[in-house]
């Protein structure tokens, strides 16, 4: 962090010290991203090794270890429901944060498929067998994908869910800390002004929607290198005129590298809310049914083993 001078006032040091309540989310979801990498990690490892072991797995699906990997499996897609009862039904409001039904929810979400592809040894079976199978691997995926876009509208995997109004304001910080690292450069923010309002306007419908969000990234990348060149330019300028060290160039650049880079990424996130909350509410939608099916095969498919 560069140190006070004429231009950084002792005001600013410490306004830089002061984290958003995004930055301390953030900050805190650390240890929970991690430790749901390393599980994910661990269970596509487990996927490829059954994968590559499966001539000499000798498991059976009707009976020993491949049965009961079929009925651990087949519980805890079951158990699945958990979440969403615990959100809506009112008698389980007492039993726990959502948060932490929802990470077991993600958990079962895996760790069930799983236990069912090693209970069918990666081969196919029967009809019944194969509607249930393909049945859960949609499911799974779907799952996935879910997993994807909930971190587009929350804070992290199980954080709080995004507001545009908390965004707006982590905008207007970050660009606030921007022009105030370039108070000298008046010109930086009316540019910065233009940009957010090419973003942030309003979708004119869905179509619009997804053509803005296709675009955005590319107006990101040319914003960034706009930026960047003109902190480098002005930076340049302003050591000059103040006989600037180099490491008190170099100190000044890293800060503004640092600002460029929260005040885009958080300008980004507004202007993905709106087109992600729409494709999680269509996801929504989807999901619902294709687990209803996957339950219906999945009993389908115990009633035949049984049964015959």
């Amino acid at each position: 962090m560069a140190k006070p001078s004429a231009d950084r006032p002792a005001k600013k040091v410490e306004t830089e010290r002061r984290r958003s309540p995004r930055k301390e989310r953030e900050q805190a979801s650390l240890p929970a991203r991690i430790g749901a990498f390393l599980f994910f990690f661990v269970c596509a490892l487990a996927v490829v090794i059954g994968f590559q072991q499966r001539a000499n797995a000798n498991l059976i699906a009707e009976s020993g270890l491949g049965y009961a990997l079929g009925i651990i499996g087949g519980s805890l897609m079951v158990l699945l429901l958990g979440y969403p009862l615990r959100k809506r039904a009112p008698f389980m409001r007492r039993t726990g944060p959502v948060k932490y039904w929802f990470r077991v929810h993600m958990w079962m979400g895996v760790i069930g498929p799983l236990c069912v592809l090693y209970h069918a040894n990666y081969q196919l079976g029967s009809t019944n067998s194969n509607v249930a199978l393909f049945s859960m691997l949609l499911v799974a995926g779907s799952g996935l994908i879910g997993r994807f876009i909930y971190t587009k509208v929350h804070y992290g995997l199980y954080g709080e869910h995004v507001t545009l109004q908390a965004l707006r304001e982590d905008s207007k910080e970050a660009r606030g800390k921007l022009s105030e690292e370039f108070a000298f450069a008046p010109r930086l923010r009316g540019q910065l002004q233009a940009f957010e309002s090419d973003i942030l306007a309003p979708a004119k419908g869905p179509v619009d929607q997804i053509v803005r969000w296709v675009l955005l990234g590319s107006k990101i990348r040319t914003t960034r290198r706009r930026l960047r060149n003109f902190a480098l330019g002005a930076i340049k300028l302003r050591a000059e005129q103040l006989q600037w060290t180099s490491r008190e160039r170099r100190q000044h650049m890293r800060m503004a590298k640092r600002y460029i880079a929260s005040y885009l990424k958080t300008v980004r996130w507004v202007g993905e809310l709106g087109f992600y909350e729409r494709v999680f509410s269509f996801w929504h939608v989807l999901h619902v049914p294709l687990f209803i099916m996957l339950v219906l095969a999945a009993t389908l498919h115990i009633v035949a083993v049984h049964m015959y």
